[in-house]
């Protein structure tokens, strides 16, 4: 049987999603705590690690609110584990793993997953938010780790009209840290900015997939623009590039956030995974869904 976890962690104290030797990562917390809850063990009484796949792999620093991962267990590892709890196996499931876990890093459902799930592939968008405190009256030391603090004033109708050409199917080459045999062509789904009662402003970015870095490297270049810095026509300039741009700085991880991943119809949930293999595989298996 496979499950579905939905997870949230703030990626301050990570390095990353995918599991590093030597390294804290999510991936690596995440797949113990399971092994530790499954009672998955090998013959000599070791830990026996409990792969997991997630719908983005998010790069050290970032934040996520709506991750969510997948993992194979069968219904009789699943009831063992749940011990004498009278819960649910799955309820007793999200109780284990909330007491093996670090506080930066919360389990919020187990469900089983539907027949063709894929937490990656099965996939149809992912939604980031990017958050910028651009006044002193909106810098709030108690979200300094989650919000990104700008000393200079943003004009939101600039960082609007800049953002709107950059929407639809393109080659996004000049924002993605290139990976050999990979594409950088994406559909950008949303990428729009509005500020909060508070002052915040937060920028919406959802698409298909993303690769590496390029929510953070979008946002940086348009905070040069927001700022007066660049003209409104300039990141469609950039868009047009073959290769990563060095004008562009991309924006620290901390202001970002995986907030929600979508996922088709129960029924389509297959189909949508095996199209999605089709169009990455064969690429070596190297673009990156999610990963911003």
């Amino acid at each position: 049987m496979r499950l579905r976890i939905d997870l949230a962690y703030d990626g301050g104290g990570f390095h990353g999603w995918a599991a590093q030797p030597g390294l804290r990562t999510v991936q690596g917390e995440v797949e113990q705590a399971l092994a530790v809850a499954l009672r998955r063990r090998e013959a000599d009484g070791t830990l026996r690690r409990v792969p997991v796949v997630c719908a983005g792999r998010t790069d050290t620093g970032v934040h996520a609110r709506g991750q969510v991962l997948h993992v194979d267990t069968t219904p009789e590892e699943l009831a063992a584990s749940a011990g004498r709890s009278p819960e649910p196996p799955l309820e007793a499931l999200v109780r284990r793993l909330g007491g093996i876990l670090p506080p930066d890093v919360v389990v919020r459902a187990v469900s089983r997953a539907p027949e063709g799930f894929d937490a990656r592939f099965s996939a149809t968008w992912r939604r980031y938010v990017y958050r910028v405190a651009d006044q002193a009256a909106a810098v709030d030391p108690l979200t300094r780790s989650h919000v990104l603090a700008w000393r200079r004033p943003l004009s939101l109708e600039a960082l609007q009209a800049a953002s709107a050409p950059l929407v639809g199917l393109h080659d996004f080459a000049a924002f993605c840290k290139q990976r050999e045999g990979a594409t950088t062509v994406r559909t950008l789904l949303d990428l729009t900015w509005a500020r909060r009662t508070d002052g915040v402003l937060e920028a919406t970015v959802r698409a298909d997939a993303f690769c590496h870095s390029m929510v953070r490297a979008l946002v940086g270049c348009l905070l040069a623009v927001g700022e007066g810095r660049r003209d409104v026509g300039w990141p469609a300039e950039v868009l047009g590039s073959t290769s990563r741009s060095p004008e562009v700085t991309v924006a620290h991880a901390h202001g970002l956030t995986l907030e929600e991943v979508g996922y088709p119809a129960d029924d389509e949930l297959a189909e949508r995974a095996e199209q999605t293999r089709a169009r990455r595989l064969p690429l070596a298996d190297t673009a990156q869904e999610g990963q911003a």
